[in-house]
C-alpha cells in the first residue's frame, strides 16, 4: 500500500511541476492535451474559418475549447463523450456513445445538412493491466472512430487519433490505408517523452466508401 501511495505521490508532484500544465492553468484551459493538438494542428493547418468539426470523447473539453477560441462562431464544434463534461461556448455537446442512433439522431439534428471536416478523438481505453485485453478493448474502439466517419466524415476530409504503440496501433493503420488517401505520424512536443502515445492524422478520406 505504501508503495502505491508512493507512486500516486510522484505522480501528483510530476503533474504539478509539468510545464504544460502550469500554461493551461495560467491560460485558462482544462488540460496540457490542449498543446498536443494546437501543434499538430499548427503544423497541419487542420483549422479554417466555417468548418465543422466533431470531437469524439471529448472530455474534459480541451481540444473543443481550443478550436471555439480560434475560430468563434464561424466553426460548429460537436463533442461528444460517455462521461458528463462542463458546457464551452460555441461547442454542442452531446452524452453518450457516439455510435447509438439516438446520438446520432441528435448530431444530425445539429449538423442540419452540413458535412463534418475533421474528426478528432484524444479517447484511449481503460487500462485493465492485461496487455491483450487492453489492446483488444483499444482495437475495437478504433474501429468504432473509423465506423463513425465512414458514416459522418465527408470524402476528403481529414481524421486527428491517438494511437498508442502497439498491435491495435498497427491494425489502424493497415485499415487507414483503404480508407484514406494517405496519413501522417506526430509526435507533439507536449507528449511526454516517455510516453507510448502518438497521434496519426489520416488525410483524404476516400470517396464512395
Amino acid at each position: 500500500m505504501a508503495r502505491k501511495g508512493n507512486k500516486t505521490g510522484e505522480w501528483a508532484r510530476r503533474h504539478i511541476n509539468d510545464p504544460w500544465v502550469k500554461k493551461a492553468t495560467s491560460e485558462g484551459y482544462r488540460s496540457r492535451a490542449v498543446y498536443k493538438f494546437k501543434e499538430i494542428a499548427e503544423q497541419d493547418s487542420l483549422l479554417r474559418p466555417n468548418m465543422t468539426v466533431v470531437d469524439l470523447g471529448s472530455a474534459p473539453g480541451g481540444w473543443s475549447q481550443f478550436i471555439a477560441r480560434q475560430l468563434g462562431d464561424s466553426a460548429t464544434i460537436i463533442a461528444i463523450d460517455l462521461l458528463p463534461m462542463e458546457p464551452i461556448q460555441g461547442v454542442h455537446f452531446i452524452e453518450g456513445d457516439f455510435q447509438d442512433d439516438v446520438v446520432l439522431a441528435e448530431l444530425d439534428e445539429i449538423l442540419a445538412g452540413r458535412p463534418i471536416d475533421l474528426v478528432i478523438s484524444d479517447m484511449a481505453p481503460n487500462i485493465s493491466g492485461v496487455r491483450s485485453v487492453d489492446e483488444a478493448q483499444y482495437e475495437g474502439l478504433l474501429d468504432s472512430v473509423l465506423w463513425f466517419c465512414e458514416r459522418r466524415l465527408k470524402s476528403g476530409r481529414h481524421l486527428l487519433v491517438k494511437l498508442f504503440e502497439g498491435s491495435a496501433a498497427h491494425h489502424f493503420r493497415r485499415e487507414v490505408k483503404s480508407r484514406f488517401k494517405s496519413g501522417v505520424v506526430r509526435k507533439p512536443a507536449a507528449s511526454r517523452p516517455k510516453s507510448r502515445e502518438f497521434y496519426f492524422l489520416a488525410k483524404h478520406l476516400k470517396a464512395g466508401r
